[in-house]
């Protein structure tokens, strides 16, 4: 069993004799129950990539035996070095929910590796597939939260596989009662060669944004596009998503960061910075992908990878700050960096603000070529 968790959010590891894979994880044990932990889990770069899952998944195993309440995967991202190549070895993994699939390699001090994951895992959670194709999660406060992964459009350009995967799932949140701009509240966009494709992706989201209602006025969806490949090589665009489609009036806020960012849609881009959702007993924040920026929309320390890497988290805590929260309560974080070798010092810099946190290093080029290195992250705080 794993210590005893805090009141709030506390990190672990998991140490496992013998085993070729390291696990860090966060915990958040809610007053009201239902339990949340979000894990890191990267094998060493040594050994074949079936080696690599094997003990991927044998770790995972290991820590849900670990967990009090046999919490349940309710989302996963798979990190792969060669997406179409290796996609097709998780299909026997059964692990109930959410999962996306994505070609990001892992990096670390020690190396390049073949395959990581994260995983959020609840206690108290039914989970199901829905006919429309989400994966729905009821939560222990009765709320349903609802997943789509690694969904998209082969063949088409990244506009019209934008302006398809957006109006579809406008029409499955409808069929929940829902709305896109009333549901959905966050997105991810990987873009296969994004210095060419992302202007596609871009144009193709402001267009269903305008026909939906969502503009400068209202609000848009927060959000990362990342550079990132599917396993299907035809594909330009994959999009994951994540929608609450039954909160009550005021529990969203969206977070600006105005201090040190601007909105995005004065550089032509269509996302929010942040999103703050209050559940019944927890706020779960939802910070997008955050760069080097000023609030003017200009990079900051261009070239220089230690000085962007520092603005990017001086960035991510202003928004964590305006949704009530610190550093302490973040549960786990995606760093993207477009050069491998800025991956030591990335990791350093990082590593040590925010010591403990699980987080993952992954080689993404960043939408904007002069950024060099970019941030998500989430934060749980008890309401």
């Amino acid at each position: 069993m794993i210590p005893d968790i805090s009141p709030t959010i506390s990190y672990h590891s998991l140490q496992t004799h013998g085993e070729n894979a390291g696990v860090l994880f966060s915990a958040f044990p809610s007053p009201a129950g239902g339990a949340e932990y979000n894990a890191i889990i990267r094998p060493r770069p040594n050994g074949s990539f079936t080696e690599q899952l094997d003990a991927t998944v044998r770790q995972l195993a290991s820590l849900r035996e670990s967990l009090p309440g046999n919490p349940v995967p309710v989302f996963a991202r798979f990190f792969l070095s060669d997406p179409s190549n290796q996609s097709e070895a998780l299909k026997r993994l059964g692990l109930g929910c959410a999962v996306s699939v994505i070609g990001q390699a892992p990096l670390s001090a020690d190396g390049l590796t073949k395959v990581a994951l994260w995983i959020s895992l609840r206690a108290g959670a039914e989970t199901q597939t829905l006919p429309d194709g989400h994966h729905s999660v009821k939560l222990p406060d009765g709320s349903t939260e609802l997943w789509l992964a690694s969904v998209c459009r082969p063949g088409l350009s990244s506009h019209d596989a934008t302006v398809s995967m957006l109006d579809k799932l406008a029409d499955q949140l409808c069929t929940q009662g829902s709305s896109l701009a009333d549901g959905c509240l966050r997105t991810w966009f990987f873009v296969r060669d994004i210095d060419v494709n992302y202007d596609g992706v871009v144009s193709g989201r402001n267009d269903v944004f305008a026909r939906y209602g969502l503009s400068t006025s209202t609000h848009f969806i927060a959000s990362t596009g990342i550079g990132g490949n599917n396993p299907d090589t035809s594909a330009t665009v994959t999009m994951d998503s994540y929608s609450v489609p039954d909160l009550p009036s005021g529990a969203v806020r969206f977070l600006y960061g105005a201090s040190h960012l601007n909105r995005t849609s004065e550089y032509g881009v269509a996302f929010e910075r942040g999103v703050a959702i209050d559940f019944s007993d927890r706020t779960r924040v939802l910070i997008s992908g955050t760069a080097s920026i000023d609030n003017k929309g200009m990079i900051v320390h261009p070239g220089d990878i230690c000085g962007q890497t520092d603005r990017m988290c001086e960035n991510v805590e202003v928004l964590l700050a305006e949704a009530g929260c610190t550093p302490a309560d973040m549960s786990h974080a995606i760093v993207y960096i477009r050069d491998i070798a800025d991956a030591l010092t990335v990791e350093n810099i990082v590593g040590k603000r925010y010591p403990g946190l699980p987080f993952l290093l992954v080689l993404a080029p960043v939408c904007r070529p002069g950024w060099l290195v970019e941030m998500e992250c989430q934060a749980i705080r008890t309401l």
